[in-house]
């Protein structure tokens, strides 16, 4: 068995340490490193003395502080897809294209993953949110994998920071449920970018890890002080009562410069994919003492 994380999420959600190739003209590079999950993980596995790998599936990518497993950028480039004069996409049309592109040509990706038993992957994913909400790419790409002898978890990552009110942590649950229904695999929510908070804004968060229909929907106005929030006031509250009642979206905190929050998520991921189940016990056989004491 082998096990891997398809580590997802919006762009500038902290999944991985990279800059961009996009210049100016397109998209906005990313202007420094950042401590970001995918590396926080790999040195985490170097402390341990445990192999994590990384398979880079985002070809828009330019420089990690890692070397990846596979890289998708050996079989196609986001940035050929633009310059092609047959395609000439735009940069979210060219990484679509480069997922496609990926799953009919997976038996190269089949050949750089090898065969090794125990492996565990991080496959880590463009910030394009909707390859995992509607589109079919990466569910064809997980079946792959699962034909491939991977248990694999979706891991979605969002910034804290745009989850600290009603408003928007609604979007991000709907945004995350979104994933889950249509990946169909065991699924990990975490909020990225904890360090990064003040110490309101930590307190605010609190009501939202264990969320609280009432809580919720107190940082929003459904008083019907303008016509937005009155049309859809029984909408914001059914969708409250959804997450409250039902537990289907819960998010957990990821602080990457502490330690322990890094070795508590990954033994959750670990438990989804049931890492470690198949290994044998180790025992070991102790010579029975003589009468005599000898």
């Amino acid at each position: 068995m082998r096990y891997a994380q398809l580590v997802i999420g919006p762009a500038g959600s902290g999944k991985v340490t990279q800059f961009s190739t996009f210049d100016s003209s397109s998209v906005p590079s990313k202007s420094r490193f950042q401590s970001t999950y995918c590396s926080a993980l790999v040195q985490h596995g170097i402390d341990a003395k445990r192999a994590i790998e990384v398979v880079n599936l985002d070809p828009a990518a330019e420089h990690f502080d890692y070397q990846p497993m596979v890289d998708i950028r050996e079989l196609i480039h986001v940035q050929d897809t633009m310059e092609d004069e047959e395609l000439h996409f735009g940069p979210n049309g060219g990484l679509v294209f480069c997922i496609e592109y990926l799953l009919e040509n997976s038996d190269w990706l089949r050949d750089k993953l090898g065969e090794d038993e125990d492996d565990y992957i991080l496959f880590d994913c463009p910030g394009q949110i909707e390859l995992y909400t509607h589109l079919t790419a990466v569910k064809k790409l997980v079946k792959q994998l699962q034909d491939w002898n991977f248990n694999i978890c979706s891991v979605f990552l969002v910034d804290v920071q745009f989850m600290t009110d009603g408003a928007k942590f609604l979007s991000g649950t709907m945004a995350a449920l979104s994933v889950m229904v249509n990946l169909e695999l065991p699924h990990v929510n975490l909020l990225s970018k904890m360090d990064l908070l003040s110490k309101g804004a930590r307190k605010r968060l609190e009501r939202f890890l264990e969320p609280d229909t009432h809580a919720i929907l107190g940082d929003i106005d459904l008083s019907g002080s303008n016509a937005f929030n009155d049309k859809y006031k029984k909408l914001s509250e059914a969708i409250g009562g959804l997450i409250e009642n039902y537990s289907l979206v819960r998010f957990l905190p990821l602080n990457l410069k502490d330690q322990e929050s890094v070795s508590d998520i990954l033994v959750t991921i670990d438990n989804v994919i049931q890492y470690g189940e198949d290994q044998d016990i180790r025992t070991r056989d102790f010579e029975e003492a003589d009468d005599d004491g000898d």
